[in-house]
């Protein structure tokens, strides 16, 4: 049976009137976003790579924005914690996460995690990268990475490197230079990056990897020997390290990384506008200068290229760790 002209007219309007709302509710999302203050989640304590990134960030976002972003430290299990509130947020973008590469080892570390790091968040953008160093205790007759190299060589199983713990990202940067130099080496895990530095500083293991931030001043200072950094090119922070790759071992390249993720589904209106937003403030000269003066250089991209980043490293931390024997626990 065929409609009245003027009932096809009333049908045809509501479908357009229809997708009309439907093309705008994304932009009008992002026009009001945000409507109250926003919650930046790290799963850490203060003073760590994705917090120091996120209190920096977030004054700014309050002089973009005109609403409070809050840093809120939420630790426990590695990172698991703070991750599982905001996969279980609203996906409006008023919830976001500061996370750091023990995004993508929490997974391959713990058996079993209440999330999903691929399914359940959308990448908003890498924030920063900062190098790892490579420093030997000072009383090793040992000033280069060929001279550490041929030392473990000639002493299978018998020199130590230390780390922040068994699957933390200092863990996995001392393996995955074990396996580049094809070295037999013991891994002695601490609670946390400074006990690793002091044990090392003491002589007690030979050699260590952390953040180049957390070492500077001991490597400065004379306490520490560093040897190397494990990122593709020099650190600004202290030029005169060479990298791995420098040193014989062309394409390493290992770094301690940050970015921001927010819930899955959040509108990509919303990403985008955070996005453009966050990779603005990480041009500053001032916000370089303060990331720079910790060892860290702003690395802003695209939210796509940052979930594959994410699936990516995902998969590479699953094979380090079965080389590396790392058992789920």
């Amino acid at each position: 049976m065929m409609l009245p002209f003027h009932s096809v007219t009333v049908v045809l309007l509501v479908t357009a009137v229809s997708s009309f709302h439907a093309y705008a509710q994304p932009a009008d999302e992002a026009r009001s976003y945000p409507s109250r203050p926003v919650r930046i989640v790290v799963g850490f304590t203060p003073g760590g790579q994705p917090d120091i990134v996120a209190r920096l960030l977030a004054p700014k976002l309050y002089d973009a924005f005109g609403q409070q972003f809050v840093v809120d430290n939420r630790p426990g299990a590695g990172g698991v914690v703070g991750a599982k509130i905001v996969a279980d947020a609203t996906p409006d973008g008023h919830t976001l996460l500061s996370s750091s590469s023990s995004h993508t080892i929490a997974p391959v570390v713990h058996a079993k995690i209440p999330y999903d790091v691929v399914k359940d968040f959308s990448g908003v953008l890498m924030t920063t990268n900062a190098s790892y160093v490579l420093a030997v205790a000072p009383m090793l007759n040992v000033k280069t990475i060929k001279e550490l190299v041929a030392l473990a060589k000639a002493k299978p199983g018998q020199l130590n490197f230390s780390s922040a713990g068994t699957g933390s990202g200092t863990h996995f940067a001392g393996e995955i230079f074990k396996q580049a130099t094809q070295i037999d080496v013991v891994h002695v895990p601490y609670k946390g990056i400074p006990e690793s530095l002091t044990d090392t500083v003491a002589g007690r293991v030979q050699f260590t990897t952390a953040p180049l931030g957390s070492s500077v001043a001991l490597v400065r200072d004379g306490r520490l020997r560093g040897i190397a950094v494990l990122s593709a090119k020099r650190a600004a922070i202290h030029p005169d390290l060479p990298t791995v790759a420098e040193s014989g071992y062309p394409g390493f390249n290992w770094n301690s990384w940050s970015s921001i993720v927010a819930p899955a589904k959040t509108p990509r209106a919303i990403i985008n506008k955070l996005n453009q937003e966050i990779t603005r403030i990480l041009s500053e000269p001032e916000v370089l200068q303060r990331l720079a003066a910790i060892g860290m250089e702003a690395a802003p991209n695209t939210p796509q290229q940052l979930d594959q980043f994410i699936a990516t490293q995902l998969a590479q931390i699953r094979a380090l760790a079965q080389k590396a024997g790392i058992q789920p626990r």
